[in-house]
């Protein structure tokens, strides 16, 4: 089936349909976390977006401008002290530094056996002694508001219905 240029300019917004979007990312205290300026494509009813972002797109149709206060329950949930741990650095590689994500089934074997290995950790410090590894999403535990503009909607493949996503790994660690 094909569409029309100005049918995809009047489609609106449903389950199983693409949509292309930009946004700013803010904090509550308005300290930019994030902005997107070329639109990317997103399947809605899939895995590419949060369900509080897919339920605020409802209806809508391109140019669209949508604000959207998030609570840290509707996005990457609290912060969990239980999920941050202190290693010895000498378990790791010498080339290992802030910021760089590990896996937690590929942790080092002596790290503590209580850090959950289903876990992406990200190491937020690194010091001569010990690392610190932080098993949070980088914005756990932060209300959000984000400014979205629809710049496109469309059907969405078959391909993309069957795998769930475009390739949008913006809201996964």
């Amino acid at each position: 089936m094909s569409l029309k240029v100005d049918q995809l300019n009047t489609m609106e917004i449903t389950r199983h349909c693409v949509v292309a979007l930009t946004w700013t990312l803010k904090d509550t205290l308005g300290e930019e976390l994030d902005t997107l300026n070329d639109p990317v494509e997103f399947l809605v009813g899939g895995n590419d977006l949060l369900p509080v972002i897919e339920d605020a797109l409802q209806g809508y149709r391109v140019g669209t401008t949508i604000n959207l206060q998030m609570e840290p329950e509707q996005t990457f949930g609290d912060f969990n002290d239980q999920l941050v741990f202190l290693e010895a650095r000498q378990l790791f590689p010498a080339d290992l530094q802030e910021g760089m994500v590990l896996e937690g089934s590929a942790l080092p074997p002596g790290c503590n056996p209580d850090a959950p290995r289903d876990v992406l950790y990200t190491v937020t410090d690194v010091y001569p002694e010990h690392v610190v590894l932080d098993g949070n999403h980088p914005l756990a535990g932060i209300a959000m508001r984000m400014r979205m503009q629809v710049r496109g909607v469309r059907a969405a493949t078959e391909e993309e219905s069957a795998c769930g996503s475009c390739g949008a790994t913006f809201f996964k660690l």
